[in-house]
């Protein structure tokens, strides 16, 4: 493609002008046309027509003006062209500056050019003693948005005035009449007419420079032009006249031929006015400044508005069909100024007066008297998720040195500041090294979606510097989570990976620590692998930016674990191939058996003997040497998980589950959180015997589970007819009055309790005897967590499961092993009242991780949470209401009806 040099309109400084009727070669006046002589009898009629000029004498004295206009609107005052006298013909031969520049120019601007007649009497459409002789409308811009340059050629229309409306009256070329046939009519322009306007076109070219100048040929045919002009007159001259006898005499008359229904009134009189505009080197095409948005409404998923861009939904308006602007569907997005204001402009003033910097040295001295402590105290005690007012913001900015002392207080002092006043943000910074150092959770708090200011988020990590890895451990699926609110507003995922503290703290740490690397670099790929909805591109260049920083650091410190990571890669790629040919062959359960111990036993594929030993990703301290193939089975659901079974270098069995199919992201956020508060919980001297199996998703569609030998409910009371025998049968002891271990017993209490309060907590729903499971030794625990945040697929669940089948197995309501049990459940209940803060910043961080329940109602989740903790209640009620629930699930009569009801379908399907 050749090269095409043009120029914008916006880089061109010049004034608009245009030259009323120029010399030009081809025509020997510029306002063409014969004037029509009025019949004696309109003069007796209208005495006053006598007096116009134009009939007096066909060169008369004219003059014209012209103006701007854009969308139906004027764009300044109409310039007027100067006084003249005509001798042989009307030429002005003058330049017109509008009172506008190209670069300002709208793309429907127009100039609108009126040729005045001179009256005494004025008349219709008259200014003073001006009548207008004819208008025309010329646009600036062609339809392609190219500037017009040169002569042009304008038909006036008579007696009429230009107008500049968007649907002109006066066009300067007028469209083409519409007809019925695509046949030839003798009424349509003659051959002279129309080889007419194809020299004109060439003229044109001519005098722009795309055709040759030949002074002794150009003389030739400009005589012939003369001629072929007369001809073409005469030849319109005719047609008006054939036109005004074939058109109907009767307004009703032949109403509905298309001929005429688009004719306006027959001019006989074809006026012309050629006009010129400047001309360029090169075409100049229109176009705009491109100003930045101006500020939107944030609608954040969760909390307080927050400053990440890359969650802010931008606000959309419906139009109806056919408005223009539309996109197809008929959405056109749009900026609202008012709803862009951050805050009312009164209360920004009055916060700048109240925060000026005048005061700031007085306020280092300010001591708070006992009225405000107690109000300090309050705001201290907020959640997490609740804002302040604005009071609340002035009264700990007002007292910010006295509060650097109170760790709670610095989340507080965060959101108190306007980080948008640089003055105000530059003291915030920093007071915050003088700050008394806070605790994780409040740490967390700060790199959520609320806060993005670098240096808070810096202040933050380096608080979890000084955590240890197991420490960090706990909470590293949501720091990963936590990098897609790091300020983005460079646009560049590379510049954010590197200069990203967090993501900077992450790498070095998991650089130096093979099992949080490990957890890393999982939790990493499933995010760049996720396309699911609501995820953002960027943000998955983002985690693939850190991922190859992360590898490159493994590579020059510990380059045989990133050497281990890759062995990783290859084994779940070779497990998710099997998985996936498992699934979807064609076979019965028993053929699709064989066929995976077929595919374990294949040399090709590296399972039954791995050499050196690999850790394993779900659980990197657990090193396989290989696989049995004969212990796999594949599980009867509709995604037939396999069971595999690994040996390891210390000679025992770990079977694991493998799913393709199925998101395991919120089982395993699930686990992660009974595993925190399980951590909590033995802070408090605690344990509850809890047995949190391990889940890892190996991207967004496939993942492994941790197997642990067990037995549903169902299956134990199909079998034993009851927990207790069930207990009974496998830790006998007669000295004990039920008959069972004390210490069996003990675990199953208190591993009852605990799951009931953290399920309680999570809102885990679905729950039926299917997915409480039940180990030999006592262990109790839930499977399944596809429903959580208080989401259930039956109808009136109770809040808490605690069926009868688990009450029997402590000796029945009755029994002190009962009363034991809700003892236990008390003390958990509000041992993580008291690290509520904890969970709720965890949660918060996970608002934009595509977990399913919480992607229904992402700005919900927190709250969800956070009401079932009560926060509102002293311990005493909080107690009293646990118990309420209690009973309640003990004698909830739906629970019972949900699993009787799912025993038969679950046999109906066998």
């Amino acid at each position: 493609m050749e090269a095409f040099t043009f120029a914008v309109s916006t880089q061109v400084d010049f004034p608009i002008q245009v030259k009323i009727d120029p010399y030009s070669l081809e025509v020997s006046g510029t306002l063409e046309g014969k004037q029509k002589q009025i019949p004696f009898s309109e003069l007796l009629k209208r005495p006053e027509l006598r007096h116009l000029g134009s009939v007096q004498n066909p060169t008369s004295d004219l003059f014209a003006t012209a103006q701007l206009w854009s969308d139906s609107k004027p764009l300044g005052v109409p310039l007027q062209t100067a006084f003249r006298t005509f001798k042989a013909a009307r030429t002005w031969n003058e330049w017109l500056r509008m009172p506008m520049t190209l670069k300002d120019a709208p793309f429907r601007c127009q100039l609108a050019i009126t040729i005045w007649d001179l009256s005494p009497f004025g008349g219709e459409g008259a200014q003073g003693h001006y009548t207008p002789f004819g208008g025309t409308t010329i646009p600036l811009f062609d339809e392609e948005g190219r500037l017009k340059m040169g002569k042009q050629k304008c038909k006036v229309y008579r007696h009429k005035a230009a107008d500049g409306f968007s649907s002109t009256t006066t066009p300067s070329s007028p469209p083409p009449k519409r007809r019925k046939t695509n046949t030839s009519s003798p009424l349509e322009p003659s051959t002279e007419e129309m080889e007419l306007e194809r020299v004109e076109v060439l003229i044109k070219k001519h005098e722009m420079g795309e055709i040759p100048r030949i002074d002794w040929m150009d003389q030739m045919v400009f005589r012939q032009l003369e001629k072929l002009k007369l001809n073409a007159e005469e030849a319109a001259r005719k047609r008006a006249i054939r036109l005004k006898a074939a058109k109907p005499s009767s307004p009703d008359e032949n109403a509905d031929d298309e001929d005429y229904s688009d004719e306006e009134d027959i001019d006989d009189e074809n006026f012309t006015l050629y006009v010129e505009f400047p001309r360029f080197d090169h075409p100049v095409v229109w176009s705009d400044y491109e100003y930045p948005p101006p500020p939107i409404p944030s609608y954040p998923q969760t909390g307080p508005a927050s400053a990440n861009s890359a969650l802010k939904p931008l606000p959309e308006v419906r139009f109806g069909p056919g408005i223009e602007g539309a996109d197809d569907d008929g959405v056109v997005r749009i900026y609202d100024p008012e709803v862009g204001q951050t805050g009312n402009p009164c209360e920004d003033k009055h916060r700048r007066l109240i925060r000026s910097h005048r005061t700031g040295i007085m306020d280092r001295d300010l001591k708070p008297n006992p009225k405000i402590r107690d109000e300090f105290n309050v705001i201290l005690s907020y959640e997490p998720t609740q804002d302040l007012t604005a009071e609340e913001k002035d009264l700990v900015w007002r007292f910010r040195y006295y509060l650097t002392r109170e760790k709670r207080a610095l989340t507080k002092f965060v959101k108190s500041v306007n980080w948008r006043d640089v003055g105000e943000s530059h003291q915030a910074v920093e007071i915050l090294p003088k700050w008394t150092e806070i605790d994780v959770d409040d740490a967390l708090e700060l790199l959520g979606p609320t806060f993005d200011n670098a240096a808070v988020r810096s202040y933050a990590v380096e608080r979890l510097r000084k955590a240890d890895d197991e420490e960090l451990l706990l909470y590293l699926l949501q720091l990963v989570q936590a990098l897609k609110y790091e300020d983005s507003s460079s646009g560049d995922s590379d510049d954010v990976a590197h200069d990203s503290s967090l993501a900077n703290f992450l790498v070095t740490r998991a650089a130096n620590n093979f099992k949080l690397g490990n957890y890393l670099h999982w939790y990493l790929m499933v995010e760049c692998d996720d396309t699911g909805p609501g995820t953002l591109s960027a943000q998955r260049r983002l985690f693939a930016r850190v991922e190859y920083y992360f590898m490159t650091e493994l590579e020059q410190i510990h380059p045989e674990h990133r050497k281990t990571l890759l062995r990783q890669g290859e084994l779940v790629a070779v497990l998710s191939k099997i998985a996936k040919d498992v699934r979807f062959s064609r076979e019965n359960r028993v053929l699709k058996i064989e066929k995976l111990k077929k595919s374990l036993k294949d040399p090709k594929n590296d399972l039954l003997h791995i050499d050196p030993p690999l850790p394993l990703p779900l659980d990197p301290e657990i090193m396989v040497t290989g696989c049995y193939p004969e212990e796999s089975n594949v599980f009867k659901s509709s995604l037939f998980p396999l069971l595999i079974t690994f040996k390891t270098t210390e000679g025992r069995k770990y079977p694991l589950l493998f799913k393709v199919g199925d998101d395991l992201r919120q089982d395993q956020l699930v686990i992660q959180i009974i595993i925190l508060m399980d951590r909590l919980l033995q802070k408090e001297n605690l344990d509850l015997k809890l047995t949190p199996y391990r889940i890892l998703a190996t991207n967004a569609t496939a993942g492994a589970v941790q197997f642990i030998p067990s037995t549903s409910l169902s299956a134990v009371s199909a079998r034993y007819k009851s927990v207790l025998a069930y207990l009974k049968a496998n830790n006998p002891d007669e000295n004990e009055p039920l008959g069972v271990r004390k210490e069996t017993m003990d675990t199953y209490i208190k591993s009852c309790a605990g799951y009931c309060v953290i399920t309680y907590l999570l809102g885990v729903g679905d729950r039926h005897l299917e997915n409480l499971l039940l180990a030999p030794d006592g262990h109790f625990f839930h499977a399944d967590f596809g429903f959580i945040l208080g989401r259930d697929p039956k109808p009136f669940a109770p809040m808490m499961k605690l069926c009868k089948e688990m009450v029997e197995g402590m000796g029945g309501a009755t029994s002190p092993l009962y009363l034991q049990f809700k003892q236990y459940c008390f003390t958990a209940y509000t041992a993580l009242r008291k690290s509520a803060n904890l969970i709720l910043n965890l949660f918060s961080l996970m608002v934009d991780a595509n977990i399913p329940d919480i992607r229904v109602e992402p700005d919900k989740a927190v709250w969800k949470v956070k009401e079932r903790f009560n926060l509102e209640m002293t311990e005493e009620e909080a107690i009293a209401h646990f118990d309420q629930l209690i009973g309640d699930s003990v004698n909830a009569i739906f629970g019972v009806v949900i699993d009787r009801l799912h025993d038969l379908v679950q046999g109906w399907r066998a």
